[in-house]
């Protein structure tokens, strides 16, 4: 095994922040349509039904799928750092073109593409910041970075809230894709490879260097215990083999659960509560509070998984959720309701990004990207139905309250899948 013996010379900081900016596009994108849609539905420039949100929510969504599970799998090949600049400078590029189309058909087209980018964001990012803070440390490393997701979710509820009156929708787009101009070149002269994928890649004396600079060990626990079991497949086989099958089937189920309640919310929480009677203004300030609380329920959370585990906070956190959803049902003062919507939101992001922090720390580098890819791309398959379950009840007239005891059933069941699952050599 080879390990740092010399002081770090290097902060990993500046990993975890240039990581946490790309993922705070991820956060843009998972609430730009919940901030959008309304004014795009009054828009008289062009048709756009209930349906058409449906449908470019969906394929957008269809797109990150398809990013996570090839992009994630790349990145195990090619590695971090290519694949996340890459991510990034796809995404913006097509955010940015769906700000100068009124089209339908195109502007799917173009969420589709911008989604395939940054689907491979998710798991590059967390993969180099779990591999540069340590595996056992996974819980935080991805609470910690997804703060980034829920931040940039805070601050496109914000944007909606001043620049669709005045500039119209268009703007949100344009503003979306602008982190690009800075973010590309920063990653370009400052983000490092990670050094335990170019030790797996055999390139040993440039992973050596790096993990000195750094003050890394090239090798973590569950790299050692599992070496010659993810060495002879693939990665993707590897997720299958007898250590981890039963793992990754949990995860792909909890994932989908997760991610289902994530966008379901985030994408019709305004519409939903405008049937409940509130105008577009307190709708969209609802949106905002449930992202504040995702932001202190990462920190919170991650905090715990590292002392306890990032199984046992899940479980936790999935309940909790349900608990939360169904409440949500309940008529109530309007103070009680940002209460209530701050602690869901505490609730419902962060245990799915527990699931994150739980494969970082149980596969082993060589397949952690693809572990994660994977752990994403069947996510959104739930990230898909969740628009789809909010677009069907709001078109129904019935998304308040059935809405809340359709999110919190899936939250029960993902609860309850996740208690099969096997936490691997933590000590």
């Amino acid at each position: 095994m080879s390990t740092s013996t010399s002081p770090a010379t290097r902060s990993s900081l500046i990993v975890t922040l240039l990581c946490w900016f790309a993922i705070l596009l991820d956060g843009f994108d998972l609430v730009v349509l919940g901030v959008t849609i309304p004014s795009m539905l009054e828009d008289e420039g062009w048709s756009f039904s209930p349906a058409d949100a449906t449908f470019v929510s969906t394929v957008g969504l269809f797109g990150m799928m398809v990013g996570a599970l090839t992009i994630g799998t790349l990145t195990d090949r090619l590695g971090r750092r290519r694949i996340l600049i890459w991510s990034v400078a796809l995404f913006s590029l097509f955010t940015l073109g769906l700000a100068f189309t009124e089209n339908v058909m195109v502007f799917g087209l173009l969420r589709f593409l911008a989604g395939a980018g940054l689907g491979g964001a998710l798991p590059t990012a967390i993969s180099l910041v779990t591999e540069f803070r340590g595996a056992k440390k996974g819980g935080s490393a991805s609470t910690l970075l997804m703060t980034g997701y829920h931040t940039g979710a805070v601050a496109t509820a914000l944007l909606g809230m001043y620049l669709i009156q005045p500039l119209g929708w268009h703007a949100m787009f344009i503003a979306g894709a602008l982190p690009a101009i800075l973010l590309i070149p920063a990653m370009l002269l400052w983000l490092p490879e990670s050094p335990q994928y170019l030790h797996a890649k055999g390139d040993t004396a440039r992973a050596e260097r790096i993990a000195a600079d750094y003050g890394l060990s090239l090798e973590s626990d569950i790299d050692r215990a599992h070496k010659d079991e993810v060495e002879s497949a693939n990665s993707v086989s590897a997720l299958f083999k007898p250590t981890f099958r039963r793992n990754t089937i949990i995860i792909w189920v909890t994932s989908f659960m997760g991610l289902l309640l994530v966008y379901g919310t985030n994408t019709w929480l305004p519409q939903i509560m405008r049937g409940a009677g509130y105008n577009l203004g307190s709708s969209l300030s609802f949106l905002l509070v449930l992202n504040l609380g995702a932001v202190i329920g990462l920190l919170v959370a991650g905090r715990i998984a590292d002392r306890i585990s990032p199984r046992t906070t899940a479980l936790f956190w999935f309940f909790g959720a349900a608990v939360l959803l169904g409440l949500l049902s309940i008529k109530m003062p309007v103070g009680a309701l940002y209460v209530v919507l701050f602690l869901t939101g505490v609730f419902v992001f962060s245990a799915q990004v527990l699931i994150y922090g739980f494969v970082g720390e149980n596969y082993p580098s060589k397949v952690r990207a693809t572990a994660l890819g994977f752990s994403a791309g069947i996510g959104r398959l739930g990230a898909i139905s969740g628009p789809l379950l909010g677009g069907v009840l709001v078109s129904y007239g019935v998304a308040y309250p059935w809405g809340f005891y359709a999110f919190a059933v899936v939250a029960l069941i993902g609860a309850l899948v996740f208690t099969g699952s096997k936490t691997l050599n933590r000590h």
